[in-house]
This record gives C-alpha cells, structure tokens and sequence, in this order.
C-alpha cells in the first residue's frame, strides 16, 4: 500500500514539475518586457481562466440542484402571496422543513466546492508557481535584480516588491476592472432599453 501511494505521489509531483518547465518556456517570451508584466500578464490570464472555468466547468448534480432550488423558492413565493395569509405561511414553513433547507444546503455547499475548484485553485497553483519562478534568486538571475519594481515616496529607502506580492496586486486589480466594466455594460444596456421604450409608440 505504501510502495502504491508513493508511486502515485512521485508521479504527481513528476507532473507538476513538468507543468512548470512548460510553463517556464512559454512566459520566458515575456522576459524582455521585465518581470513586472511578465507576472501582470500571468494574473490576467489565470484570472480569464478562473471566469471560463466557473461559467462552463458545473457539475450536473449543480444544475440539477439549481434547479430544484429555483423551483421551491418560487412555490413558497407564490405560498407568501395567498389571500389566508396564516395558510400561507405555514405552507410556506412546511415547504421550508421539507425541502427547501435541504437542497439550499446541497446546493450551497456544491456551489462551493466548484468555486474552490474553478476559482480560488487555480489562483493558489499560479501564485506558487510565480513565488517559485519569481523568486529573488531568479529575478537576479534573469533581470539582474532581485525584486520586481521598487516603491519610492514611502519612506527614505524604496520598498522592493516581491513577485508573489505583484501577483495578488495584479488579480485585485483584474477583478476590479472586471467589476466596473460590468457595471457600465450594465449602465449602457439599461439605458438601451430605456430609449427603446420611449422610441416604441404607445398603442
């Protein structure tokens, strides 16, 4: 049993070593554009992964739990909106204790576990790989520094920051900018309608 599971872990950490040198030679191309974008590019493209991942990557058991959620949250809506507002009420609480509770739980916890999955593994693999590959002994080795960029203005000495650190920074700031393009997106189609609406005669 042991000789199996330390074949399987000798071939796990074979694969991720494999997975680095790949990873090494293709952002090596970024190398003449300095560390800096080299790792703002990493954290762009491992966030656009994280949101393919979390729009395509559902289980069925999540649909199907998903569904049966929507599906009882309206039948107690719809329980709440009766004239015998009592009655309506202790459907609505059977329907809570009966089921609802039950699949919100399910449904809660399969939602996340694929988070964990398709959002934040992701992001944890790629910042180990940059705390690796981004290391104070490489940055000297291929930048001739050891740090990314340094920070002036905070002090009498620049603060150097570190490659994972840029990392973080990079993906708050994907995530930032993907909150505010949504946002005017969102903006820009309300207002669509809106003129739309006022465009369409009234009959």
């Amino acid at each position: 049993m042991d000789d199996t599971l330390d074949a399987i872990w000798f071939r796990i950490v074979d694969f991720f070593h494999y997975l680095s040198g790949l990873l090494d030679t293709a952002f090596s191309l970024l190398d003449p554009l300095g560390p800096a974008v080299a790792i703002f590019v990493i954290a762009a493209l491992t966030f656009a992964a994280t949101r393919v991942l979390s729009r395509f990557c559902k289980t069925k058991r999540y649909r199907d739990l998903e569904k049966q959620f929507v599906h009882l949250y309206r039948l107690r809506e719809e329980a709440m909106k009766w004239e015998d507002n009592e009655k309506g009420r202790r459907l609505a609480r059977n329907i809570d204790q009966g089921e609802l509770n039950q699949v919100y739980y399910n449904y809660f916890f399969e939602g996340f576990m694929l988070s964990l999955a398709t959002r934040y593994l992701p992001i944890f693999m790629m910042m180990a790989y940059v705390n690796e590959a981004y290391k104070a002994d490489n940055l000297v080795r291929r930048f001739g520094r050891p740090y990314v960029f340094r920070l002036t203005g905070f002090g009498e000495a620049p603060i150097p920051v570190s490659g994972v650190f840029w990392f973080i920074v990079s993906i708050v700031l994907c995530y930032a900018a993907w909150f505010f393009i949504k946002r005017i997106y969102a903006r820009r189609a309300s207002r669509r309608d809106r003129a739309v609406g006022e465009e369409t005669p009234s009959r």
